[in-house]
């Protein structure tokens, strides 16, 4: 609340009134009543004294017989056991400036600007209002007003319509939840406020504490209502009259009505709707006056009074018939509803009502309390009665705030309005930030241009909608204060600065597969977008999304992706879902974005710290990657080939990394589950030979080179393949590893039959091609890696066992020394070469940028598998360097044990290509979490245990390393059940005193001296064996098994997904390998070393990776934007052949026939009044006719008039 020290200006400024002539009332019969409603006792000695004056003037009047001074009323107001916070008041002339008003609502009491007012108009309004009505202003005004942000302004009175709209305020507020509470405010007059005097302080009331109840009603005064928030007291100088308000009523709702809504005054102009219900006779003038200030009213046809009246003589004038007619109709009509009225003065207010009959709107009973948003945006639209857009542009910002894009398709776009782009752009801008995905669809659609829409301000703009304490709020802030000076400095009075977003990004995603972003330009940043096509693209593209440094990175800004990206990305970091999936509708890349969407919504849940948001992304995460598996599937039905270019292609929207990238990096195991991809992951691992070749025949191949000329091996014909100058393909070269049988970088594979990059051997006979075709094929890299790996083990195994003594090393065990190093040099040419070869590579071009090495070593170590290579590896290394070091022989062999181990389960990862083995060993991998879970259960009870029973049974032992054996391997021995009685039990046991101390000790059979058990409390170790196995064997062990059932159900399901996720990064292993295998493969490495250093350069690292032209990039991408729109309508038709779909269509023509039958029940009425009219018009024409025929003055001899047709046989 605002304190008194913020409120003392006011009797400066607002004044109250005075009577200062006193005029006798004619009505009062002793002649002391003034006709301000004043006895003469209470004017001052001025007013009484010039009683000549007073003589000559017969009629009181507000402006000529009142002064003005300082307000002594104002201030706060408590009402006495309301119990609810205190309201403010202020007592003012009805000629105060309306501006200085809504100056003071605004800014001194902290009301803050409506979006809309309603001001509600009524006549007396008994105790009990009809059912409908309580309805319509507790489920349709208020709540309209609550989600609007709207003022309410009533009488404020406890009494009529200001009562029933309080009641109606409480109750909505008191169910309410919400922090926006509904503004109710009071425009009363102050001559019937009752205890009144309570409130007069020239000093202000900081409360006023104000009687509002027990006090008997008189029908003259009335209390304020305790539900409202603010009340203007109006005084004009009288008492006890009704109306001395409407005046300064009327220009205060006329000058919010000028002013704007938002920050600053930079909104909308906010409307003002007068709602009229029941009413008497006096509503008509108040109408009136609204009318010739423009101001909308909507009648509430079925209250009664005044607003029954005017909705009728509306519903007349509307109809077609005669103008005469219609006017007697409503002079019935008000003499009906107003029988004591003069009929001559209503109907004069009436036909100047009907003049602005726009901007009268009927809503009834019929309509709900539901639709009272749609009729008061219906009575705004059509009250503006133009057909130039801009002035609905007010309105149409209403609907969007109110979310009703049904309104605006039927009431401000039905063709008769010429909306232009630059029209629509600051209701789009409302639609994006207040998340209205429909009203985005519905503008965009009209035509708005949104290259010249999305400016960097604007954009900058949206990203400042943020929520402050959100996760990309805080990874905006991180990304800014990380950018240090390097962020230019901007004038105070400059755009908003534009968040680091690409920072934000990169942070995320990673360099590899981050859209890229310019710094900000310092360049002019209302720079308009150029939406056309050319070679330069986008003037302010530096300022947007993505690099535009060559055509070839271009492509996407020259199809006009570049507004729908940045509008994408920035629903995907606030997750608005609707808003993403219709941008990803409406974009291009639909397979990679949809991806790439699943990628950063995965990455962002697993940062969020809100549960119900992290929930949120990840279920939209989920959507997306459905979405790329829909879309994908269909473009592999429709055409295998195209869709295979579709995985590898390089998107430079998303760092140019291709869809498997991002598929892998996104977790999207069902996308790699697709026929599409699998198809393509398996003519990668065969390469140039048929998928159909036995394996032995490659294992015979493998031992007997030769074979590969023969027709053993099956290779693929050339004829499936098609020509690469027909598809404009170009490869990138450069694998991770290089076989030693070609000098130069080898050619990227090529899926589904296309052609490798012409090279030095192209020119031989396909026969004499076999040799590199069959050495380069992933799955022979393979095989020999599986035979290498064996015979590894079983050297190893041999060394171990037979040559390994303290002696030299001995041949074998040199040779496995090698073969460990050819290992080791493997794994540094998969770590420094860019980790798994995926995201480690930079862009395309004559100088790639190689991710750097902190990068590449963790994307080289998130392999579980790397992992477990280094593992074996380094202890190898530690048990080799402990063999040849004098005196720790003996460590080197445990160690090298040991490690035997771990590079024989090394295997599993082998298994893993098979379809049988590779799920169950996913299965396995899933339990081993279950495992840790069992362990940490069963070490704190085995502690438990082992602790206890040690110390009752052997209190005097002193060997630690004997007591930590009996008290951890012996219980874990008992679970299995090696029970060793005679050692716990003493009646197992010899009775005799081994120990130097007194007491009751006694001697297993065979113990030394000194290994006493103690027979104190000896049925205690006994018990607690038994409550150990009981927990042990049965609750323990048997949840171990219930967790491994639950697991390996929830898994079983889906392991053919995790299994095929997995397949593809073997094969992307294997694909990046040399084809020797170990040992050999140091021929390999010695020969990449020496090109690399021959030619001064590094090669980038593919992965599956193809080169488009423009052109052909063009079509493949038009080739699935057309696929997506096959899609989108497949399922679009499906949702609509839908059930729940059908029973709306149902349900919506059941009510447009209902409205029809209304209708023709209305036309139904409407005709036997015409027929009761023209019955009554014939029987006056008889009558006319025989009165005629009988007067003398028709000449004799004039024919008779026609006898009436008789009734047709």
């Amino acid at each position: 609340m605002v304190g008194p020290k913020e409120q003392s200006w006011i009797p400066k400024i607002f004044k109250k009134k005075t009577c200062t002539t006193f005029i006798a009332d004619t009505g009062d019969p002793g002649g002391t009543l003034c006709q301000c409603g004043c006895p003469r006792s209470a004017h001052p000695s001025v007013a009484v004294e010039d009683a000549f004056g007073a003589a000559m003037v017969t009629s009181w009047n507000s402006d000529s017989h009142t002064t003005e001074k300082p307000t002594d009323a104002y201030g706060e107001l408590d009402f006495l056991g309301a119990g609810r916070k205190a309201s403010h008041f202020l007592r003012l002339s009805d000629r105060t400036d309306p501006a200085t008003v809504y100056s003071l609502v605004t800014r001194t009491w902290g009301f803050q600007a409506p979006n809309l007012v309603v001001s509600v108009l009524g006549g007396s309004g008994g105790p009990v209002l009809q059912t409908w009505l309580q309805d319509l202003l507790r489920r349709g005004l208020v709540r309209a007003a609550q989600s609007t942000g709207a003022w309410i302004v009533t009488g404020g009175l406890h009494a009529g319509i200001g009562r029933h709209v309080g009641v109606a305020v409480r109750d909505h507020q008191t169910a309410s939840t919400g922090a926006t509470k509904v503004v109710a405010m009071g425009v009363a007059p102050w001559g019937v406020v009752r205890n009144r005097d309570s409130l007069t302080n020239p000093k202000g009331s900081f409360p006023a504490s104000y009687r509002w109840r027990g006090d008997p009603e008189d029908g003259v005064q009335f209390p304020l209502d305790y539900n409202y928030s603010a009340f203007l007291l109006v005084d004009d100088g009288t008492h006890g009259r009704v109306g001395g308000e409407n005046r300064f009523r009327l220009g205060f709702e006329s000058c919010i009505s000028r002013q704007k809504t938002g920050v600053g005054g930079t909104g909308i102009d906010i409307p003002v709707l007068l709602l009229l219900i029941d009413g008497d006779k006096k509503m008509l003038k108040r109408i009136e006056d609204a009318t010739q200030a423009q101001l909308p009213c909507l009648l509430v046809a079925g209250s009664g009074g005044a607003a029954d009246c005017l909705a009728e003589i509306l519903e007349d004038t509307q109809a077609p018939g005669n103008g005469g007619g219609r006017r007697g109709d409503a002079q019935n009509r008000i003499r009906r509803f107003f029988p004591d009225g003069d009929p001559e003065v209503l109907q004069a207010q009436v036909e100047r009502i009907m003049t602005r009959k726009e901007l009268l709107t009927v809503y009834s009973s019929e309509d709900g309390p539901e639709e009272f948003e749609t009729v008061v945006l219906r009575a705004l639209v059509k009250a503006c009665g133009s057909s130039d857009a801009s002035a609905y542009l007010d309105e149409l910002r209403l609907a969007v705030a109110w979310n009703r894009v049904d309104i605006a398709q039927s009431e401000l776009f039905r063709g008769d309005i010429q909306w232009r782009s630059v029209h629509l752009e600051a209701s789009l801008e409302d639609a994006l930030l207040n998340d209205r995905p429909e009203f985005v669809r519905l503008l965009i659609s009209r035509g708005l241009n949104l290259c010249h829409f999305l400016t960097p301000p604007r954009l900058a703009q949206l990203y400042n909608a943020a929520p402050p304490s959100s996760l990309i709020r805080s990874l905006l802030d991180q990304a800014s204060h990380g950018a240090g000076t390097k962020t230019p400095v901007f004038k105070p009075s400059a755009e908003p600065r534009p968040p680091n977003v690409g920072q934000v990004l990169r942070m995320l995603l990673g360099e590899m597969c981050a859209p890229r972003y310019h710094a900000w330009a310092t360049g002019d940043p209302h720079q308009d977008h150029d939406c056309g096509e050319n070679d330069r693209g986008y003037p302010e593209s530096s300022q947007l999304l993505s690099v535009r440094g060559t055509s070839e990175l271009m492509l996407d800004a020259v199809l006009g992706q570049t507004p729908w990206s940045d509008l994408f990305l920035w629903a995907l970091l606030l997750n608005r879902a609707q808003m993403a999936l219709y941008f990803w509708e409406i974009g291009s890349n639909a397979v990679a974005s949809a991806l790439g969407a699943c990628l950063l919504l995965r990455v962002l849940a697993r940062l969020e710290s809100e549960a119900e948001e992290a929930a949120r992304r990840k279920d939209l995460a989920t959507k997306f990657e459905g979405l790329s598996v829909d879309l994908f599937g269909k473009c592999y039905h429709n055409s295998e080939e195209w869709a295979a270019r579709l995985l590898l292609r390089r998107c430079p929207f998303w760092g140019d990394a291709t869809c498997l990238q991002l598929a892998m990096q996104a977790d999207a195991r069902a996308f790699f589950a697709q026929d599409g991809v699998q198809s393509l992951l398996t003519q990668k691992w065969w390469g140039e030979m048929d998928s159909t070749t036995p394996i032995w025949a490659l294992v015979l191949a493998f031992f007997c080179p030769p074979l590969i000329y023969t027709n053993l091996i099956t290779f693929r014909k050339s004829d499936e393949e098609p020509t690469q100058k027909d598809m404009g393909l170009g490869v990138d070269g450069g694998l991770n590893g290089e076989g030693p049988f070609r000098p130069a970088d080898p050619p990227e594979k090529m899926p589904l039959g296309a052609r490798r990059q012409p090279s030095r051997s192209s020119g031989c006979s396909p026969h004499l091609r076999r040799w590199s075709q069959f050495w380069g094929a992933p799955v022979t890299a393979f095989l020999g890696n599986v035979v290498s790996y064996l015979l590894f083990l079983t050297l190893f195994a041999r060394v171990l066992l037979v040559d390994f003594r303290p002696s030299l090393p001995g041949a074998l065990e040199l040779l496995l020394y090698f073969w460990a190093f050819t290992l080791l040099c493997e794994e540094f040419r998969q770590g420094l070469g860019g980790g798994w070869g995926s995201l480690a590579a930079g862009g395309p071009g004559p100088a790639p940028c190689r991710a750097p090495l902190r990068r590449r070593l963790h994307l080289y170590l998130t392999d579980t598998w790397n992992q477990c290579d280094l593992v074996a590896l380094t202890c190898f290394l530690l048990g080799v360097g402990c063999r040849l070091t004098p005196g720790l022989y003996d460590l080197g062999r445990t160690v090298l044990c040991l490690d035997f181990m771990i590079f024989t389960l090394r295997l599993l990862h082998i298994f893993t290509v098979n379809k049988q083995l590779g799920p169950k060993i996913v299965i396995v991998n899933k339990m081993m979490k279950d495992v840790f879970f069992f362990l940490f259960f069963l070490g704190v009870w085995l502690v438990a245990y082992g602790v206890a029973t040690e110390g009752l049974l052997r209190p005097q032992d002193q060997d630690l390393p004997k007591i930590l054996r009996r008290v951890f391997y012996r219980p874990y021995l008992q679970i299995f059940g090696q029970i060793p009685q005679e050692e716990m039990d003493v009646t197992l046991m010899i009775h005799a005193n081994c120990s130097s101390e007194e007491g009751l000790w006694a001697r297993p059979s065979g113990a030394q001296d000194g290994y006493c058990v103690s027979l104190y409390a000896n049925w205690l170790v006994v018990l607690l064996l038994v409550i150990f196995l009981l927990v042990a064997n049965i609750l323990l062990v048997n949840l171990l098994i219930a967790m491994f059932s639950y697991t390996f159900g929830k898994v079983q399901g889906n392991s053919d997904l995790y299994w095929k996720a997995q397949r593809y990064s073997l094969i992307r292993e294997f694909h990046s390998r040399p084809a020797l295998a170990p040992p050999f493969i140091i021929i390999s490495h010695v020969r990449l070393l020496l090109h690399r250093l021959c030619k001064h350069r590094t090669s980038s690292p593919s992965h599956f990776r193809v080169s488009l032209h423009k052109d052909d990039e063009r079509r493949l991408l038009t080739w699935e934007s057309v696929q997506k729109e096959n899609l989108l309508l497949a399922r679009a038709r499906d949702k609509r052949e839908s059930d729940s779909e059908r029973l709306k269509r149902t349900s919506q023509k059941v009510d447009t026939a209902l409205k029809q039958l209304r209708q023709i029940r209305e036309y139904e009425q409407r005709l036997k009044g015409l027929e009761q009219q023209v019955q009554h018009c014939s029987h006056v024409l008889g009558w006319m006719a025989e009165a005629l025929s009988h007067s003398a003055l028709l000449p004799p001899g004039w024919p008779q008039p026609p006898a009436p047709p008789g009734p047709k046989d």
